[in-house]
């Protein structure tokens, strides 16, 4: 079961606080810049940039994906190998809030998310 309307807009608006956080000075937003998007149970957190042999299409490079166990009340997270498939976070696999997943993000101790 998806997450309800009120759920999404909490996660939402929860994603957008981190995001514009966390975005680079907008002065090379246009080469580097934060997003994110919302499906069904996922949110996903990826990077924008100008793609490398033509700078007018933008591409997006994922970071870090948590989706909502209703069952467990919980936030499974994932991450963006070289395979280009989601993985487990094998470290913590499973996390309580999405607070703790942004910080688990930003902290990035074994360079999964972010390199």
């Amino acid at each position: 079961m998806a997450l309800s309307e009120f759920e999404i807009k909490r996660v939402e608006k929860l994603a957008s606080d981190y995001t514009e956080a966390h975005r680079p000075p907008s002065h090379i937003r246009d080469k580097r810049d934060l997003g994110f998007r919302v499906s069904g149970q996922s949110l996903e957190l990826f990077e924008i940039r100008p793609k490398y042999l033509d700078p007018s299409v933008k591409v997006e490079h994922p970071i870090a994906k948590a989706t909502y166990v209703k069952k467990s009340k919980s936030w499974k997270v994932y991450w963006m190998r070289a395979d280009l498939k989601w993985h487990r976070y094998d470290p913590v696999p499973e996390i309580a809030s999405l607070d703790a997943f942004f910080r688990l993000v930003e902290d990035d101790p074994h360079g999964c998310f972010k390199g």
